[in-house]
């Protein structure tokens, strides 16, 4: 099938610079994507935008050029709830990645015990609206309750204004909550305002609650520009990712959200995203959280034990 690119849309960056920190032994890239390719994987009638191909090859020689060790794919939206796509890239990973998924209310116990079988460890509800239809609240909560007992957990993908009117439902969830990039601060607010000290409120309240601190390339407003020569890009970031990593390191994810879905103003040097990292998680220890440590917990539980 042929499919034509949204208009306007930006192609991942296909010459990655090789990053100059260094990643802690078996390092994992916690938020990722594969789209299509669209002639093998149709995408959903549904989807809001139409990407260009990543196939499972290119995210893998992105993953050894950066020097990850495994991958966590998350199901990209313009997939919609098919996850064919995602569960071929984690059965040719050969155990080195895991999945989140996108599920309705109409799945069977034997689809959900099929996709853990393939890796997956995971269901996401998004809740921003420009990318996704509203889904009712009483069917994700029916889901989260089907695959709490497969020591699944969900993951939410909300902007930051709407938290106030989602803690109820959030707070709600029978899982192990994983919010996606901080829950899309306004970085140009201070980072002891009230808006981001409720998202901090609601991690400090919720022991179940974890977050990724990816994504800076979405939240600055800097932008990529590196300074006096240095990789240290998306610098209005830092503060609110360094708060979050050191407020809860137990609890805490980092992933490059290659291929970037839905851009507008540039593409982002992934090498230079993995540069980020230091300034975040200033510390051997807590890098080697954030890397290793949390994501094997979360998703690789059996080698933790």
């Amino acid at each position: 099938m042929e499919f034509t690119k949204t208009p306007g849309w930006l192609d991942w960056f296909s010459g990655p610079s090789k990053p100059r920190f260094q990643l802690p032994a078996g390092a994992v890239d916690a938020h990722c994507h594969v789209f299509g390719p669209g002639a093998e994987f149709p995408f959903a009638p549904e989807r809001k935008y139409t990407p260009c191909d990543a196939s499972k090859h290119q995210l893998f020689a992105l993953r050894d050029h950066l020097g990850f060790e495994r991958n966590v794919i998350v199901q990209a939206t313009c997939h919609g709830a098919d996850n064919r796509a995602l569960v071929d890239a984690l059965q040719s990973s050969g155990g080195k990645a895991r999945g989140v998924a996108t599920v309705k209310r109409s799945i069977t116990n034997q689809e959900l015990h099929d996709l853990h079988a393939a890796g997956v460890r995971g269901v996401r509800f998004n809740f921003v609206k420009r990318l996704v239809d509203f889904t009712p609240k009483d069917e994700l909560m029916e889901i989260a309750a089907r695959i709490a007992p497969l020591g699944w957990h969900v993951v939410i993908y909300f902007e930051a204004v709407d938290l106030p009117e989602l803690w109820d439902f959030f707070t709600a969830l029978p899982t192990t909550v994983v919010v996606d990039h901080m829950g899309r601060p306004d970085v140009s607010k201070p980072v002891d305002g009230p808006e981001f000290e409720l998202f901090l409120k609601f991690m400090r309240e919720h022991g179940n609650v974890w977050s990724k601190v990816s994504c800076p390339e979405r939240l600055s407003v800097t932008g990529p520009r590196a300074l006096d020569g240095e990789r240290s890009a998306y610098r209005d970031v830092v503060p609110f990712a360094r708060r979050v990593v050191e407020a809860f390191p137990d609890r805490v994810l980092w992933g490059t959200d290659w291929p970037h879905p839905n851009l507008k103003d540039h593409m982002p040097d992934d090498g230079l995203l993995v540069d980020f990292i230091p300034h975040v998680a200033p510390t051997a220890e807590l890098q080697q959280k954030l890397l290793v440590d949390n994501p094997k917990r979360l998703y690789w539980p059996e080698e933790s034990q």
